[in-house]
């Protein structure tokens, strides 16, 4: 069974992520899609809140397992004898992080390989940082969500206009 694990934060989902989600789903048999809760960071949305949105998000698949980790990825990955990451990129400067980021990780598990995924161009600018922000000013950022996290952005922002 070819087993990934596609981590973030995912604060919120943005059509990006789901992109990434839907195409590495395809490609193996399970894909462990693990939200982020880091204490020393804070969220618009809880670690379960954003499982709802990303699984709102995306049709029904029963190949994708969601979980919520608190630790160092690799250690969920090893957990789950997963040696495959996906990361999704949008450019140079999403790349150089991601590659630094990958050769930590491969120094802490061998045996993890990651895949970088580069975003469909259609979502090359698209920041779940500058969806909050956007959100914020009462911007209209719709193209840039699925019609839950829409929602749910409009709860914490009743700003929105749209």
């Amino acid at each position: 069974m070819s087993r990934a694990i596609f981590p973030g934060s995912f604060d919120p989902p943005t059509i990006g992520h789901i992109n990434i989600i839907e195409r590495s789903a395809a490609l193996f048999d399970e894909l462990h899609v693990v939200v982020a809760d880091n204490i020393s960071k804070k969220y618009l949305f809880s670690p379960e809140e954003r499982i709802d949105l990303i699984r709102r998000s995306l049709p029904e698949a029963e190949n994708i397992v969601y979980s919520v980790h608190s630790g160092l990825t690799v250690e969920y990955a090893k957990k789950h004898d997963i040696s495959i990451m996906i990361r999704g990129v949008r450019g140079a400067g999403d790349f150089s992080y991601e590659f630094e980021m990958a050769m930590t990780n491969k120094l802490l598990y061998p045996e993890l390989e990651v895949l970088f995924m580069p975003t469909d161009p259609r979502y090359f600018l698209i920041r779940a940082s500058q969806i909050k922000e956007l959100a914020a000013f009462g911007a209209d950022f719709s193209s840039m969500v699925t019609p839950p996290v829409l929602e749910a952005l409009k709860e914490k922002f009743p700003e929105i206009r749209h």
